[in-house]
């Protein structure tokens, strides 16, 4: 198993512990979100992630597609925080991750707040590769998952991305790269990472929030690696800051800025070109 699995095998396992997506909620807050503690319920958790999809949307341009009649590809949809809203915006959802436990408590979530008959669920058991045939889908949407990723497995995730939409389609893909902060983060991470290779401390760290967030991220991408690897395959791209972060002024990408973005992330949005599709 590659080690950046571990934290999330464990908190899959923990997930199928639990007797509902609510309890995992309540007293998992280190696996899924921000809020620690018993306060946090699904209903809210799932409310965070109906705010988040419209206003990202909106943000990107992209809010007043006929999202009715279209699919989309949720790449890394946890218990399904945003899926939810996913299924009641698109007349289709294909829901991916990493582990089939998530993907169980992220149908029990859409089943709850969201329209259950138009979710799919695809496990990613590899890390880097989406079972969907080719031009399938009219967007592909990914939040705080790359980040996680080995650096490979990110790149191939991406440009599994641009594969599985059709031409004229739309990808939205969240990555983190580098901040003043990683001079400390990123020589923190790998000690966790590390760490996680060992047997029964592995697991056990992994499941505590406080020290696992580290070594979740994993990578750093910068607009620039990730043009170079799928830029030629798109169209329109834009290139999503904090407004507190300076341009990174990439060559035949549009600079924008969005208030919901953090510091450390930065997002792709972009038009499949046809002729990237074989």
């Amino acid at each position: 198993m590659r080690r950046n699995h571990v934290p999330w095998k464990a908190a899959g396992t923990t997930s199928e512990q639990k007797r509902s997506a609510d309890e995992v909620v309540r007293e998992t807050g280190w696996v899924f979100n921000n809020v620690t503690g018993g306060d946090l319920s699904l209903a809210e958790f799932v409310e965070t992630g109906n705010h988040e999809t419209l206003a990202y949307l909106t943000a990107f341009g992209l809010g007043d597609e006929p999202h009715a009649s279209q699919t989309l590809v949720e790449i890394g949809s946890g218990i399904g925080r945003m899926t939810a809203s996913f299924t009641r915006l698109f007349a289709r959802v294909v829901a991916c991750d990493l582990d089939a436990a998530f993907l169980e408590r992220c149908r029990e979530t859409v089943a709850q707040f969201g329209r259950p008959e138009r979710l799919r669920t695809s496990p990613v058991a590899d890390g880097r590769t989406i079972a969907l045939p080719d031009a399938t889908a009219d967007m592909a949407f990914s939040y705080i998952t790359f980040q996680h990723c080995h650096h490979g497995d990110a790149l191939a995730l991406t440009a599994e991305a641009v594969r599985v939409v059709r031409g004229g389609g739309h990808v939205v893909l969240n990555y983190r790269t580098w901040t003043a902060s990683d001079a400390l983060l990123w020589p923190a991470g790998k000690i966790v990472r590390a760490l996680w290779r060992v047997p029964k401390l592995g697991p056990a760290i992994s499941k505590r929030r406080s020290i696992a967030r580290l070594g979740w991220q994993a990578n750093r991408l910068s607009p620039t690696e990730v043009m170079d690897a799928v830029g030629p395959m798109l169209s329109n791209v834009q290139i999503v800051r904090s407004p507190k972060r300076r341009s990174f002024a990439i060559a035949g990408t549009s600079d924008q800025s969005f208030e919901g973005v953090h510091r450390s992330h930065w997002w792709l949005v972009g038009t499949v070109n046809s002729r990237s599709q074989p």
